[in-house]
């Protein structure tokens, strides 16, 4: 490894592979299963999934002022604006296949975005209203809450996934770490 930019593009690819594991899991379940209130924060399988999908939505919306100079990484965003995020407790399953496929445009751009950053970008401040006492915090500190957000929220998925006794396991995937 010659970074820290490195292990920012790793987790964006671990990210990648871990979403379509979990879209791939939830695709095969039926609606009605995927949207059944599951008791969770976000109530259903689906929910947990778009919060995640939306967490990284706007954490790279987040991080364009930041790197405003640099023009790839502001490209590897552009796809960002066609994603649609849904809100609604439940959703169709036309509004489903929506989201799967958000869920390729947004880790795309994810990895993309992370891969046109410079080291230097890493450091470059984020603003932020959210940290007691902070307006703005580096990027490179953003990346790693962007990662631990949709850990987090697979891991509430994977949880549900094992009480319903569906296999589930995304957590070894192989990623390589520079190819």
């Amino acid at each position: 490894m010659n970074g820290r930019k490195e292990i920012f593009v790793h987790f964006a690819k671990y990210n990648e592979e871990a979403d379509r594991a979990v879209v791939s899991i939830l695709d095969k379940m039926s609606q009605e299963d995927r949207e059944k209130n599951r008791k969770s924060f976000y109530g259903s399988l689906s929910g947990l999934a778009r919060h995640a999908l939306g967490g990284t939505f706007f954490f790279l919306g987040m991080f364009r002022e930041s790197v405003a100079h640099n023009g790839a990484a502001l490209k590897a965003l552009g796809p960002l604006a066609g994603v649609e995020l849904f809100h609604d407790k439940k959703i169709s399953e036309a509004q489903w296949k929506k989201v799967a496929g958000d869920f390729k445009t947004v880790d795309k751009a994810y990895v993309g975005f992370v891969s046109a950053l410079s080291e230097e970008d890493l450091d470059a401040p984020v603003k932020i209203s959210w940290y007691k006492g902070k307006s703005q915090v580096p990027l490179y500190f953003m990346l790693q809450q962007l990662t631990a957000h949709g850990i987090h929220h697979r891991g509430q998925i994977s949880q549900v996934l094992d009480s319903l006794k569906i296999d589930n396991d995304y957590s070894g995937l192989n990623v390589k770490l520079l190819g």
